[in-house]
């Protein structure tokens, strides 16, 4: 099994169709990926894809197969990194990754922490969804991130910052933008906008236990791939969407946000880094999460 078959695997997968993944993603004819792939099946001695109603779809075995082979290839993309970086050994880097919209509390308590390291260190920003940050990590690419505690991310660590409440955002004159907070029973009706499992997977989880526990059938009639689309979809469509607290920082004048009554549903922001990441920088860091903690409510505060 050579490195090409688990990239020409994965390609298949996220494409969900031969060609597309040959012409887009791999540059090369449809006819010897389907040959790669074939011998891949054949090395492993089971059935990746079947044809399905929407094109090639995964078996059993290749859902499992797949999770393996994105590690792999992350972690042969982080070596890679790492050898990168211990060639440049003049001035160290660092990079920091948020989840977009994070970075107005928390980045000027990260930079107030590092004001003595700046001179002899490059520091880069990020700003991404919580699954790319956890790729970033994995891959060596990114030092630190606020982010959500990503399931399947592995070698990675996780250091609890707060627990977000959920809030209810909608157009400010909305029928339920009347009242002070939101009952659980009056979301039902309503034009839903949900979030999307693969951007926000951590935030669509604990929405989803949210409707659950009481007993909410709720239907999306749209979905939000990221916050930006969330904040337009509600400004456009005049439904609803369940953010975290902080998005309340990014609203625009059309657009409120109200607390759910009772125990609302409540979702994890973390600093999360590579276990195998042996960055002095990153340790010093570490060292400083209350610091940080500290400061960054003290911006908010102000």
């Amino acid at each position: 099994m050579e490195l090409r078959h688990l990239r020409y695997f994965v390609a298949v997968a996220e494409e969900g169709s031969l060609s597309v993944a040959a012409q887009k993603r791999l540059h090369t004819a449809q006819p010897s990926l389907s040959r790669q792939i074939h011998d891949l099946e054949m090395e492993l001695g089971v059935q990746l894809f079947v044809r399905g109603p929407r094109g090639i779809e995964l078996t059993p075995s290749g859902r499992v197969f797949l999770d393996h082979a994105r590690v792999a290839l992350l972690q042969v993309e982080a070596a890679g990194e790492a050898a990168r970086r211990a060639a440049q050994p003049a001035k160290s880097a660092f990079s920091i990754g948020f989840l977009t919209g994070y970075e107005m509390d928390w980045l000027p308590a990260v930079m107030g922490i590092l004001r003595g390291k700046l001179p002899s260190t490059e520091i880069t920003i990020r700003s991404e969804d919580s699954p790319d940050l956890a790729a970033g990590l994995m891959r060596g690419k990114i030092d630190l991130a606020f982010m959500r505690p990503e399931r399947s991310a592995a070698g990675l660590q996780f250091k609890l910052l707060r627990h977000d409440p959920i809030l209810v955002m909608m157009p400010r004159d909305h029928p339920l933008a009347a009242r002070s907070s939101v009952r659980p029973k009056d979301l039902v009706g309503q034009s839903y906008i949900g979030v999307s499992a693969a951007r926000a997977p951590t935030l669509r989880s604990a929405i989803n236990d949210f409707f659950t526990r009481h007993g909410l059938a709720m239907e999306a009639a749209h979905q939000a791939e990221n916050l930006a689309m969330a904040i337009s979809l509600i400004a456009s469509t005049g439904g609803i969407c369940l953010l975290p607290l902080y998005a309340q920082n990014l609203l625009p004048k059309t657009i409120v946000c109200r607390p759910i009554q009772g125990a609302p549903p409540l979702v994890d922001l973390v600093i999360g880094y590579n276990e195998g990441n042996r960055s002095p920088l990153l340790e010093f860091v570490l060292s400083r999460v209350d610091e940080i903690k500290f400061q960054a409510l003290r911006h908010e505060g102000g």
